[in-house]
């Protein structure tokens, strides 16, 4: 297709050319009621000037009859201007005026009519246009008189001329803005069009150009990049994703089946088979629960657990946990304690409780004190093997906190260890898949809030920062709805 030919299909061109035909419409309307108005108003003044002056003439017949009347006439029509005066008998033969010629039958109708006429001092034969009035006499006389409407008809011309111009620069200026526009906006929309084009061909980075103008155009090209970030940082995260799934899961795949050639090349014994077949088992286990978080993950990102939400107490699931891996912390030699009141809020209660207990899990797991530095007074030793779970309501927030007394993470690593598989060094000799914050950080996020590590001086504090009940509809209801997914 021509660059003409794509100029004149875009929708800018052709609403320009709507709007164009209604401005010369109206324009063309406006033009043509004024020039009915003039006509109007002038036939009016030529009304108004012959009334007066037949009315004149009729008093002076009247009064001083025609021996008068004749002569007065005779004077009037000698006059410069566009008057005219006809005076004929009963048989209609002129007696006096400056009209030569008119059309049939004009002096045998009394009353207005507009005809054509020939003055007597004109040599040519042209015929003008007037508007008369024949008026009778008594004793069968008849008396005309009346007005050229030349100067009628060169206001109409001026006007007519007029419209013709205005409509005509109507239409260039019309035409010649819709190509202007339209051009303009076929260039941000070529521009827009290759950008999409090459991120079709796999080129994620690009973006939409925008202008200054804060446009829709601009405000659209703001709202697709704000799209392709999402799009890019997800597509980021699905490839981390995939190479951390190839490389972390690749080791105890690889692990598993050595064993189980291990077991077929060396076991003789039944309980040796048994023993192989138990360790494939736990190994199973562990590559099924690691899956089984990524699932969680990927629900609460997408927020396909959004539409089991229901109020409850974040209190209840303090205790709840707390209640459940109190005993595992005693045989890890840690002590768990916790302090709860009352904080409601609206959430999926299955998540949060499984995202708190990823958090003791990790205090429990790596929240031993260092052996290098531990205190010499027994009481202070014991407070250092301590977790507290703590459910409080701050402000518009609940908070679900975690503090244990370990070695905590240091700061430039905590924003890093929220990622999915991602296991610090001082946590790579003990058995773990990296999951655990990853998914507290997901479930935080779906509640429309988040994951916050800091310091307990010493150790870590893992707080989930949800909004309380009375913020947390107000939260959500602004939320996008959800568009439902399937995993396969």
């Amino acid at each position: 297709m021509t660059a003409f030919g794509k100029l004149i299909r875009t929708t800018a061109f052709r609403l320009t050319l709507v709007y164009l035909f209604l401005f010369a419409l109206f324009a063309a309307s406006l033009l043509g009621y004024f020039a009915w108005n003039t006509r109007r108003l002038i036939n009016e003044q030529i009304t108004a000037t012959v009334n007066a002056e037949t009315g004149e003439l009729v008093d002076i017949y009247t009064r001083r009859g025609l021996r008068i009347l004749v002569p007065t006439i005779e004077n009037r029509a000698l006059r410069p201007g566009a008057n005219l005066y006809l005076v004929t008998t009963p048989e209609g033969k002129a007696i006096r005026g400056n009209v030569d010629a008119l059309s049939p039958g004009v002096m045998a109708s009394i009353g207005w009519s507009e005809t054509a006429y020939r003055r007597l001092d004109e040599q040519d034969t042209a015929h003008h246009r007037a508007l008369v009035r024949v008026t009778e006499l008594t004793n069968g006389f008849r008396l005309l008189v009346g007005r050229d409407l030349e100067e009628r008809r060169r206001i109409f011309g001026i006007v007519a001329k007029a419209a013709q111009w205005s409509l005509l620069v109507v239409i260039v200026l019309g035409i010649g803005g819709g190509i202007f526009v339209a051009r303009r906006v076929l260039r941000r929309i070529d521009a827009m069009t290759g950008t999409t084009r090459r991120i079709m061909a796999g080129d994620l980075s690009g973006r939409l150009p925008v202008g200054r103008s804060g446009d829709e155009l601009d405000r659209l090209a703001e709202n697709l990049n704000a799209m392709l970030e999402r799009i890019e940082a997800l597509m980021m995260g699905l490839k981390e994703v995939s190479d951390n799934i190839a490389h972390d899961l690749k080791t105890p795949l690889t692990r598993m089946r050595n064993r189980a050639e291990e077991a077929l090349a060396r076991s003789g014994s039944e309980a040796e088979y048994r023993a192989a077949l138990e360790r494939t088992i736990d190994e199973s286990d562990g590559l099924i629960r690691t899956f089984n978080a990524l699932l969680m993950i990927a629900r609460a990102e997408s927020g396909q657990a959004r539409g089991n939400m229901d109020d409850f107490d974040a209190a209840d699931v303090a205790k709840g946990i707390h209640e459940l891996y109190e005993p595992l912390a005693e045989d890890d030699g840690m002590t768990l304690r916790v302090n709860a009141e009352t904080a409601r809020l609206h959430g999926n209660r299955e998540l949060i409780s499984q995202a708190l207990a990823n958090l003791v899990e990790n205090a429990i797991k790596y929240g031993k004190p260092s052996p290098v530095v531990q205190p010499l007074d027994p009481s202070a030793a014991a407070r250092t093997r301590e977790i507290l779970i703590e459910a409080r309501r701050e402000g518009d927030r609940v908070l679900l906190s975690v503090i244990d007394h370990g070695p905590g993470i240091p700061e430039g690593d905590r924003k890093h260890a929220v990622e999915r598989f991602v296991r610090l060094e001082a946590s790579r000799t003990l058995p773990g898949s990296g999951l655990g914050l990853s998914l507290a950080s997901a479930v935080a996020t779906l509640h429309g809030g988040e994951l916050q590590l800091g310091d307990s001086h010493p150790g870590l504090t893992a707080t989930l920062v949800i909004p309380a009940l009375s913020a947390a509809a107000d939260r959500l209801a602004a939320q996008t709805p959800d568009v439902p997914q399937k995993v396969a």
